[in-house]
């Protein structure tokens, strides 16, 4: 099973690790993209004003312009350890250890508009693009990753079970055949019921942590409600798609 997260705008600073090096990073087949992507962002980071509209930004973020001028020679760290947030925060990986941190390590994963998928180990500098991040002159993030990324993730769910937490624009980068999607759900008092978005993070992050923390391997939607279930969250299940509802 991989549990596919999304990324987050937020990163931390910093990283032991030896400069990026792309011949180290899974699927070595989006090596091409990746190399290009790098590329584009460290020149553009020397126009600030075009890099500010590009990613999206205001003046007071020039801090990640910087970041991006220095992703060939900064530091890294692995990816599921750079990413925070409140999906992060309730992950929590880095209170895991023994055979459920080693579980996490293998069965997690990032989708990322930068490097298209990482998996949890892959040592990578903070940057920042997001997947709606339009680059002058050049296709969308979505056309330009899918192609390549598609196939990917396409083989991957031939031998695992992928669990797709991903936000929609990134899950708009490359779709996954017969991956177990998840939405959250706030249920009123009157039985109406209203998609949320900051507790969605959460929820999806307590979710993760149960998927990594289990010692079975579900294989099926089901089983990947049943795990949540044993975990205290409400499920509801049709097909492959996961409704976590909360309460109260």
């Amino acid at each position: 099973m991989i549990v596919l997260l999304p990324p987050s705008e937020t990163k931390r600073d910093g990283g032991d690790g030896p400069p990026l090096r792309l011949e180290t990073l899974g699927s070595p087949e989006l090596g091409t993209l990746r190399s290009e992507l790098m590329g584009e962002l460290v020149a553009l980071a020397a126009d600030r004003p075009t890099c500010r509209k590009a990613l999206g930004i205001s003046a007071a973020q020039d801090a990640e312009i910087d970041r991006n001028a220095a992703l060939l020679t900064a530091g890294t760290m692995p990816a599921i350890n750079r990413y925070t947030g409140v999906l992060y925060d309730a992950l929590d990986v880095e209170s895991l250890s023994g055979a459920t941190a080693s579980r996490a390590r293998a069965r997690l994963a990032v989708g990322s508009a930068l490097f298209g998928l990482l998996r949890a180990d892959d040592a990578v500098p903070a940057y920042r693009l997001s997947a709606g991040s339009k680059l002058p002159g050049r296709p969308s993030l979505a056309a330009r990753w899918k192609p390549v990324l598609e196939p990917v993730l396409a083989a991957l769910a031939l031998d695992e079970l992928i669990v797709d937490l991903r936000s929609g624009a990134y899950a708009a980068l490359a779709r996954v055949p017969g991956a177990v999607t998840v939405d959250v759900v706030s249920e009123r008092p009157d039985g109406s019921r209203v998609v949320v978005s900051h507790f969605n993070k959460a929820h999806k992050g307590r979710l993760a942590r149960a998927l990594v923390s289990s010692r079975s391997e579900p294989d099926d939607a089901a089983k990947v409600a049943a795990v949540a279930k044993r975990a205290g969250m409400q499920v509801e299940r049709s097909g492959n798609a996961l409704t976590v509802v909360i309460t109260g």
